[in-house]
């Protein structure tokens, strides 16, 4: 290993990233490729993809690939492999939200956030793990404070995150003997389409404005890109962004009796001031899903 490459992990290093259209997912296209990778960029918006590939310095290449689509990714790590050459690096970001009461969710949307955020993150990593095995790589899921606690109104978000991370978790430990590296990305707010659509809906506005101080700051997608690649570079089984995450894991498990507690007095009081309804898909990222599944 030359000075230079030590100096940069990934210079020369095929990175595949999902969700790559927009939001972090561009970012971190964005991000790697900065640090001399080479970007394989996966997605539902073909001319938004097209556009990030080509502003990059180096090489890099993009694919229409829903990571729900066993066959269709199958198909997409073998191109990306042939055109790229083998992944290093696998970052599982593909991701949708939809809020409102469980009671009142419309059950194809609901299942449509645990498939894109949970089962696409097994199909992301069962497409691309042969590649990994190859190069020693290194896979990052991308999860969230939600893995870690709970939310009201937010329940197939919060069920599909703990269970990205519980794959994470089964993955590094089967994956260590093999060489391979397994890393769990736990994110708070960012300044992204499904943000800003979260804070259109009267109550998931207040919803946050309500968390501590801390927890309701949202970062720019660019700073939290940056410390995932960093995280990435150094092989970390965990990247907390912002960094006092790390603090709610030794007490993770009292988190649901105080958010029941607050949601007791808080809940009633915002149903006053607007109704609950389910939110659909937020974010554009979540409606170019829709429109993809639909044939729009």
């Amino acid at each position: 290993m030359t000075h230079a490459t030590h100096r940069r992990p990934l210079n020369g290093r095929v990175a595949v990233v999902t969700g790559a259209a927009r939001g972090l997912g561009a970012a971190l296209a964005r991000e790697l490729d900065r640090r001399g990778a080479t970007v394989a960029l996966l997605g539902l918006e073909p001319e938004r993809l097209a556009r990030i590939a080509g502003s990059l310095q180096h090489e890099a290449a993009w694919w229409e690939a829903d990571v729900t689509d066993d066959a269709a990714m199958a198909d997409t790590a073998a191109r990306v492999a042939a055109r790229l050459g083998p992944p290093s690096v696998v970052i599982a970001n593909a991701g949708v939200a939809e809020g409102g009461p469980f009671a009142d969710s419309d059950p194809a949307t609901w299942r449509r956030v645990i498939e894109v955020n949970l089962i696409g993150s097994a199909v992301t990593a069962r497409s691309f793990l042969p590649a990994l095995l190859t190069t020693g790589g290194h896979y990052l899921q991308i999860t969230s404070l939600a893995a870690m606690g709970t939310s009201p109104l937010m329940s197939a978000y919060c069920a599909s995150k703990a269970g990205a991370e519980a794959l994470a978790h089964a993955l590094r430990a089967e994956l260590a003997p093999e060489g391979v590296g397994v890393g769990i990305a736990y994110i708070n707010w960012i300044d992204t389409d499904m943000t800003r659509d979260a804070d259109q809906h009267a109550v998931l506005r207040e919803l946050r404005a309500h968390m501590p101080r801390p927890a309701r700051k949202v970062y720019p997608a660019d700073y939290v890109a940056a410390r995932l690649a960093t995280a990435v570079e150094r092989r970390r089984a965990s990247v907390y962004v912002p960094a006092w995450l790390r603090a709610v894991q030794p007490v993770r498990a009292f988190l649901p009796p105080v958010v029941t507690r607050v949601a007791l007095t808080e809940l009633p009081r915002l149903a006053r001031s607007a109704p609950f309804e389910a939110t659909g898909m937020l974010g554009a990222g979540g409606r170019a899903d829709e429109d993809a599944r639909e044939g729009r």
